[in-house]
């Protein structure tokens, strides 16, 4: 059983050895780096030979913690990180962005629509789940905050990448190194996708999901993508069903709107995932 190592409160083993740990006597030997334990070694951590520890951990933490907080289903939103509100079109880097700005407050609405639908339900299934970034990101999450309720941000730790946006609930904030793990977080629990316009994250994003649904190494649901002009014209989706690459029914995978409220309508009358 575990003591309470001169705390109000008990602590697991572990953290009683590293509490001992962190008091014994300076000598060459305790100063050493073989000396440590392993799992309060950064620098071991850290080692080539311990990706896979690494990745475990990376797996585990947000799964834990979502379980904890009792999110059973989100509502991803994907999309760019550089399409400024409609406030700031001007200051875009590009008059194409700037055009773009109306998808800010559609998912800054279809966030707050969802989680009114989530909170209706207790708040623990359609949780809005974003890259956590700036952007369409930022937009989702303060859609979930205008409606009262809770939003995850799975951020990423990138040369240019800013901090988390400021409308992701702390306690639903994640950040992670590894993309792969990131993205298993993001199609873990989901219960629909929406793909705002966007750049490669934003492509990379897409694929992988339309791929994990094609090869049915995901359930089936809504994939939903905002602005059919923008990706009609980015991606000849015909054009790979012509040359056979895709099958025609891949095209009804798909489904184009303009606005929040068709989003909403698509998830709304989707099946229910049975239990």
């Amino acid at each position: 059983m575990s003591q309470t190592d001169d705390r109000s409160h008990p602590l697991p083993d572990s953290a009683q050895d590293a509490a001992r740990a962190a008091r014994a006597p300076h000598t060459p030997q305790t100063e050493a780096p073989s000396y440590r334990l392993a799992f309060s070694d950064p620098d071991f951590l850290l080692r080539e030979e311990l990706r896979p520890v690494r990745l475990q951990l990376e797996l585990l933490k947000p799964q834990m913690l979502m379980e904890e907080h009792g999110i059973n289903s989100t509502v991803v939103i994907f999309g760019g990180a550089r399409i400024p509100s409609p406030e700031r079109a001007s200051e875009a880097r590009t008059p194409g962005l700037g055009a773009l700005s109306h998808f800010y407050t559609e998912a800054r609405e279809f966030g707050r629509l969802m989680t009114e639908r989530s909170l209706a339900g207790g708040g623990h299934d359609l949780v809005i789940c974003t890259g956590g970034g700036p952007g369409v990101m930022e937009a989702g999450n303060l859609g979930a905050q205008d409606a009262g309720g809770r939003s995850i941000g799975l951020s990423i730790v990138l040369p240019h990448e800013q901090s988390p946006n400021a409308y992701v609930t702390p306690d639903l904030c994640f950040n992670f190194h590894y993309f792969a793990i990131r993205k298993m977080h993001f199609l873990m629990r989901a219960r629909a996708i929406t793909v705002f316009p966007g750049g490669f994250g934003t492509l990379d994003e897409l694929f992988e999901a339309l791929t994990l649904i094609q090869t049915r190494r995901m359930a089936r649901v809504p994939l939903i993508l905002f602005g059919g002009d923008f990706w009609r014209d980015i991606v000849n989706w015909q054009a790979l069903a012509r040359a056979g690459t895709i099958s025609e029914a891949d095209l009804d995978l798909l489904h184009f709107v303009e606005t929040a409220a068709e989003a909403a309508a698509i998830i709304d009358e989707w099946p229910t995932p049975q239990a």
